[in-house]
């Protein structure tokens, strides 16, 4: 079920809203839970009991660890816990990946498994990852009630897209969480503007890149313009599901983190990788990197824990060589950036963006790519490799039919909006007239949405495959 779709916001979503509104305080956990269950079976049912199995193998885990913890049981489990979430997750999402490069290097034909992948699966394992491993560490005591264990874990509105939410920021929230009328404003407003960035901005784009595999009269022009509506396209998609996420959050009473912070402003690969995908991020250096040792070791140490997280980075996004390539591909600028390039890009002023975005769209470039082969006949393409035109007809057809887009896309991924809205209500009378215009506007933006899926338009979920 999408959160972008019919189904969910016509029919699911306010069922849920009134049965939690009407629900006593001792039963709402109960029914985030059994309707996070059915959100889930929605489309995949047979993957709920996979879902459900992993929850209860960490809520046990959970208990044995606090019961051992300073003991060498302690450590047994929390290495079956540990062995056995990344055991689910490998043989899902990466079973057919390891068959087909053992094929490639021994020349063998073991047949494919075929595996389809659960949904949400690599977002779930990692929360009870960090759930398991904060209570072998000492940092949150194992939770004692599987209802509200589940409920964090199968949670709907962070289920299939993230951000990543730890236990620990939680915790709390799964016992005593406030419900008032700003936090239920602030949550609806939030959950809108993800909803307009998806369906507006993002579909539209993602139609773009669609348009562009499928036509036969490419040119440079038109491998730019893939380029960066793909790189568009998949920040409005993401965002926009994260706002969705931390607004449906809200109006449940729970805090989430942010996960995107405006990352195409950046002056450094290191400064968009702690905008971009925030919560990912920083689970990687909380339970690889720094467990690794970190930067705190050898050169060369160092150099193979960088290296380890971002392959690991890679892997996470898909079973296939062009993530892996696109995880290394990071890492190789994190440390050259880290040894000779940011003196330089402290004296080239703003041309640091255009270096920071231009590696940004060739990442984007190898990520969307089906394989290396494409990945390298896509960037050959942005340099006319192989005589390819400069302009083509349909190039300079589509620029002008998706200007608007374009233009939209490129100012609402800056914080001009958010800064010009903040410069205005602080002016005398326009705190008002924008609180008054505000509801207007979302109410607008929900109808021309509603408007847009009706009309069966294109809607797909990039991040519904990892």
């Amino acid at each position: 079920m999408l959160f972008s779709g019919i189904p969910f916001l016509f029919y699911f979503l306010p069922a849920v809203i009134i049965l939690y509104l009407i629900a006593p305080k001792c039963l709402k956990n109960t029914v985030l839970l059994v309707s996070s269950l059915v959100f889930y079976a929605w489309g995949e049912p047979r993957f709920v009991i996979i879902m459900v199995s992993s929850i209860a193998l960490g809520y046990v885990f959970g208990l044995l660890i606090e019961k051992f913890r300073g003991r060498i049981a302690a450590k047994i489990f929390i290495a079956l816990s540990v062995i056995m979430s990344i055991g689910i997750l490998g043989y899902f999402k990466y079973a057919d990946f390891m068959i087909s490069n053992f094929n490639a290097i021994t020349g063998l034909s073991v047949p494919l498994l075929r595996i389809a992948l659960p949904i949400g699966i690599s977002f779930y394992t990692f929360q009870l990852l960090s759930y398991t491993i904060d209570v072998y560490r000492g940092d949150v005591a194992a939770q004692r009630n599987p209802i509200d264990l589940a409920a964090y874990i199968a949670l709907f509105p962070q289920l299939i897209a993230g951000p990543i939410v730890r236990y620990s920021d939680v915790a709390a929230q799964l016992k005593q969480r406030s419900h008032t009328l700003d936090r239920v404003a602030l949550g609806i407003r939030r959950f809108i503007i993800g909803l307009a960035k998806k369906v507006l901005v993002a579909n539209a784009l993602g139609e773009l890149c669609d348009v562009f595999r499928s036509s036969g009269d490419k040119s440079v022009l038109f491998f730019w313009l893939y380029a960066i509506a793909f790189a568009l396209h998949i920040y409005f998609d993401f965002s926009g599901y994260s706002d969705m996420a931390i607004g449906l959050g809200k109006l449940f009473g729970f805090d989430f983190i942010e996960n995107f912070n405006y990352p195409y402003i950046s002056k450094s690969i290191a400064e968009f990788w702690r905008r971009w995908h925030i919560s990912l991020g920083s689970w990687f250096r909380d339970y690889v990197y720094i467990p690794l040792g970190g930067n705190r070791v050898s050169k060369l140490r160092w150099f193979f824990n960088t290296l380890t997280v971002w392959m690991l980075t890679g892997l996470w996004h898909g079973a296939s060589w062009n993530f892996v390539i696109w995880g290394l591909y990071f890492a190789f600028f994190l440390l050259i950036e880290k040894f000779f390039l940011s003196k330089l890009l402290d004296k080239i002023g703003t041309a640091r963006h255009l270096y920071v975005l231009f590696f940004v769209l060739i990442s984007f470039v190898i990520f969307n790519a089906a394989d290396m082969n494409q990945a390298f006949a896509d960037i050959g393409g942005m340099f006319g490799a192989g005589g390819i035109p400069l302009v083509s007809t349909e190039a300079v057809y589509y620029l002008k039919n998706y200007a608007v887009t374009f233009i939209v896309a490129i100012i609402g991924a800056t914080p001009f909006p958010k800064k010009l809205m903040e410069k205005l209500q602080l002016k005398k009378g326009f705190s008002t007239v924008l609180s008054v215009a505000e509801p207007i506007v979302l109410a607008a933006f929900l109808i021309v949405i509603a408007a847009y899926l009706i009309d069966g338009s294109f809607n797909p979920f990039l991040y519904f495959r990892f």
